[in-house]
Parts: structure tokens; C-alpha cells; sequence
């Protein structure tokens, strides 16, 4: 069973964040916020392709559902005015 905490780490190992925020307290269905610079310049598939990557096997084993919410650094400082 996952916890929100080892998503978190997972993708804060391979990402540089932010912001990093995971929910969920089922085990296996996660809602994830991710606010990186390495997002700039690529499209919002990218981006998720970038967080399933940083995920790995998890993706395929442990998570049954996660919802990625993501942002550009410049986006979320708008956002968060």
C-alpha cells in the first residue's frame, strides 16, 4: 500500500519542484500538484509524461489512479497572487 509521502519523494528525486502536493488515503488512488521549472517550454503531456517517468514501476504496481495537476513556475506564481 502507497502512502502520499512515497509518491512525493519518488517524484521530488527525479524532479526538480517547486511545490510538490499529494493527497490521498486510500493506498492506491492519489491526487498530485507539481509545480516545476522543468516544465517550461513543454507541452502539458510532457509534463505528465515527466512525473509518470519519475514514478516508475510504481505506476504499474502500486498507484491505481492518480490525477496530476501541473505547472510552470511562471503559471503558479499567477495563479497564487
Amino acid at each position: 500500500m502507497m502512502s502520499p509521502d512515497q509518491i512525493k519523494n519518488s517524484i521530488t528525486t527525479n524532479l526538480n519542484c517547486e511545490f510538490i502536493e499529494v493527497k490521498g488515503d486510500d493506498g492506491t488512488h492519489f491526487e498530485a500538484t507539481i509545480v516545476s521549472n522543468q516544465f517550461e517550454g513543454i507541452s502539458m503531456v510532457k509534463q505528465h509524461q515527466l512525473v509518470y517517468e519519475s514514478l516508475g514501476e510504481m505506476m504499474k504496481k502500486d498507484i491505481h489512479a492518480l490525477s496530476i495537476k501541473t505547472y510552470r513556475a511562471s503559471e503558479w506564481k499567477e495563479l497564487t497572487k
